[in-house]
């Protein structure tokens, strides 16, 4: 893969031998020649766990204290009032039947997936569209709710639903370039925190096998974390 020179003269500046400081990451991040869009810093982990056995799913929602930057869109399945409550809480599309039909046909254009209990039977049958793109509402995520307007708010200001991929691996955003250091630096503080209060019970050995900072466009940095 040929990287742009911009890539390439940020990752000079990269130590890869060195594992940093959350500090002296966001500082690395902010040198970084900028590009002609406002870069999301994203925040991946590596972790010591087995995906394929239920008791080691790490997954979960969080709210950065900062923000992530931008608003989420969010859609709710969901019919008659209910529905038009969702639309009032903000959700760019609500409905029951003919909404599914749409997802069904292509129509992706949101970043959260919210159901009632009562349509999850309907919804269920999105699971090959959704599924694959992390997208399909979930208890656990808090995904799938009667309190719809409230969970509308919460994902369309941020809130993030992350999960463990199949390889153990963790990927979030946690803000934008333009956010002030120390804003940076709380949200990544706060979802290195959450990642170590999921560690599964029965997850043997190191639980964080490496943990690295990045922009859109730019390279990996690893930090220095326990």
């Amino acid at each position: 893969m040929k990287h742009s020179k911009r890539y390439l003269e940020s990752a000079q500046k990269v130590d890869p031998a060195k594992a940093y400081s959350v500090d002296e990451a966001v500082q690395l991040l902010k040198s970084f020649k900028s590009t002609k869009f406002d870069e999301t810093v994203e925040i991946a982990f590596h972790l010591g766990v087995d995906p394929k056995k239920p008791d080691q799913a790490v997954r979960g929602t969080l709210s950065l204290p900062k923000g992530i930057g931008r608003t989420l869109r969010v859609v709710v399945f969901a019919e008659g009032e209910v529905a038009a409550k969702a639309k009032a809480a903000g959700a760019v599309e609500a409905g029951g039947q003919e909404l599914i039909d749409r997802v069904a046909g292509g129509w992706m254009d949101f970043d959260v997936a919210i159901a009632t209990p009562a349509m999850m039977r309907q919804v269920g049958r999105l699971g090959r569209v959704l599924g694959p793109k992390g997208l399909m509402p979930s208890p656990k995520s808090g995904t799938v709710t009667d309190d719809v307007e409230a969970a509308v708010r919460e994902f369309s200001a941020g809130k993030l639903e992350y999960r463990a991929d199949a390889g153990g691996n963790v990927h979030a955003p946690v803000g934008k370039k333009s956010f002030a250091p120390e804003d940076l630096k709380a949200n990544i503080e706060a979802f290195i925190e959450r990642i170590r209060q999921t560690k599964p019970a029965s997850a043997k050995g190191r639980y964080i096998l490496g943990v690295s900072v990045s922009t859109s466009m730019g390279p990996g940095i690893r930090l220095a974390v326990s």
